[in-house]
């Protein structure tokens, strides 16, 4: 009936858990040194990650593949879709810009992406044996099951068993999946063999009749209940961001919460050390202790924001404060004087930036850098000046030069006198433990505490695989790797 060799993860809805089920996958068969690569073949996400030849695929495969053990490639996200607006989407085939789309254009490359997803997918097998396949969404899409090529297209060529994952905090649990299995068509509904219910709070043998209730309708197993976990692995989407929970620190960081904001995760290490807020536009700044500008899939739409709603002001005036301002990507082209648009990234124009950094940037001709980088910080401020060398990767449009303020790295960047406003086109700097340790200590230092007596060093992809194997049936999932 299917191929034992691999295994597909759908879900009743849109983060149900998908990604984590992969990841932690991955990881506990990486664990047992079974061979896996994870692969999702359509990806809808303004995370993204910068491969080592340059390729961008979604950040949450490059989160799977690192939980396998393995570097991240083009092939594990063949089709990244980045939504700009109106409807319009940048496509991302291969890890390369393929083209800008609306959504009813892009039903009619149905037939073009799905062959490239499967000899993406099949290209993985050979290389590695087994892949880990993640839907997209809800896989019960009724109306899209002639050009799902995330979840049905895909399932039906693929033809691996599937396990369904199901999100119990938001409630429905049992029509949710009652209803997909139900609405899933006659070749697929087979495949499923094992039903996970994810996030559940308190003891999970309250929910006994609820498992037999669920095995009854469906004739499926319940193979797992999922506690609700605090696992420091990076967010998928933009949804991710209302379900932050700020944890207890003394330390306060608060995230300017961009209409259009991009590769949030790369914070997410901070998170682990400081309270860390997504700050909406038009709130005050007062009470935090550092602010951090991040990553815009428009930065001049979002900087026109920030003026409107009275945040740039309240920005400016934390960095008149002393305290650190820092921008990644879209955010340091924020801090500088002005943006000069040509009508490439936005409409033409010239735009006035924060005026905290002396840097220009252009937008004069579609170029989009996508690369990986290693850095030094140069010895300024007391942030950068014990930083050391960085790793990440950059993916922006717009040039920008630098008019008179020293670099914050070694070719790139820019930083103030005092070294405590800087800006970067490092994508995931704050995941590297150095940066994370410069800043986080300096911040600590400032309120008088240690630092050390604050910090979490323990390894999430192993604290995953660990409560994956405690909560799931792994004999069953085991069986699909023989």
């Amino acid at each position: 009936m299917y191929d034992h060799m691999s295994l597909m993860v759908l879900g009743t809805s849109s983060h149900a858990g998908k990604s984590t089920v992969v990841a932690a996958i991955c990881r506990v068969l990486s664990n047992r040194n079974i061979s896996v690569a994870p692969f999702k073949s359509q990806n809808m996400s303004l995370n993204s990650y910068v491969t080592r030849d340059g390729s961008e695929i979604g950040i949450a495969q490059a989160i799977q593949a690192k939980a396998a053990r393995l570097e991240p490639v083009a092939e594990m996200n063949p089709i990244l879709l980045k939504p700009k607006g109106d409807a319009v989407s940048q496509v991302i085939l291969l890890g390369k810009p393929y083209k800008d789309v609306p959504a009813q254009e892009y039903y009619r490359e149905t037939d073009f992406l799905l062959s490239k997803a499967l000899l993406a997918a099949r290209a993985l097998e050979e290389r590695f044996g087994h892949i880990v396949v993640e839907g997209a969404g809800g896989a019960a899409e009724v109306n899209l099951y002639s050009r799902d090529i995330a979840n049905i297209l895909i399932a039906r060529a693929l033809r691996y068993p599937i396990i369904l994952v199901a999100d119990i905090e938001r409630g429905g649990v049992f029509a949710q999946v009652y209803g997909t299995v139900s609405l899933l068509p006659p070749d697929i509904a087979p495949l499923v063999c094992g039903i996970i219910i994810n996030k559940f709070r308190g003891d999970p043998g309250i929910f006994a009749s609820g498992k037999e209730i669920i095995e009854e309708l469906t004739g499926v197993p319940v193979i797992g209940i999922l506690p609700h976990m605090e696992i420091g692995l990076p967010s998928e989407d933009s949804l991710s961001i209302g379900d932050k929970k700020s944890r207890s620190f003394p330390v306060r960081v608060g995230i300017i919460r961009l209409p259009h904001i991009s590769n949030f995760t790369d914070f997410e290490a901070l998170e682990k050390c400081v309270a860390v807020d997504y700050v909406p536009l038009g709130s005050s700044l007062s009470g935090y202790d550092c602010i951090i500008i991040p990553g815009t899939k428009n930065t001049v739409s979002d900087l026109m924001e920030l003026w409107q709603s009275g945040t740039a002001e309240e920005i400016r005036k934390t960095a008149m404060e002393g305290k650190p301002v820092i921008g990644i990507c879209g955010g340091f082209q924020i801090l500088g004087r002005e943006i000069i648009d040509s009508g490439v990234e936005s409409r033409a124009g010239v735009f006035p930036g924060l005026g905290l950094l002396g840097v220009v940037t252009r937008f004069d001709r579609y170029m989009k850098k996508t690369e990986q980088v290693t850095l030094r910080a140069r010895p300024v401020g007391p942030i950068l000046g014990t930083m050391g060398t960085v790793s990440g990767y950059e993916i922006h449009m717009g040039i920008t030069s630098n008019e008179g303020e020293e670099e914050a790295f070694e070719g790139e960047g820019a930083v103030s006198s005092s070294g405590l406003v800087f800006g970067t086109y490092l994508h995931g700097l704050f995941s590297n433990p150095p940066a994370v340790d410069a800043l986080c200590r300096y911040l600590y230092e400032k309120k008088g505490l240690s630092y050390r007596d604050w910090k979490d060093t323990s390894d999430p992809y192993d604290d995953l695989a660990d409560a994956f194997m405690q909560h799931v049936r792994m004999d069953i999932i085991y069986s699909f790797f023989q």
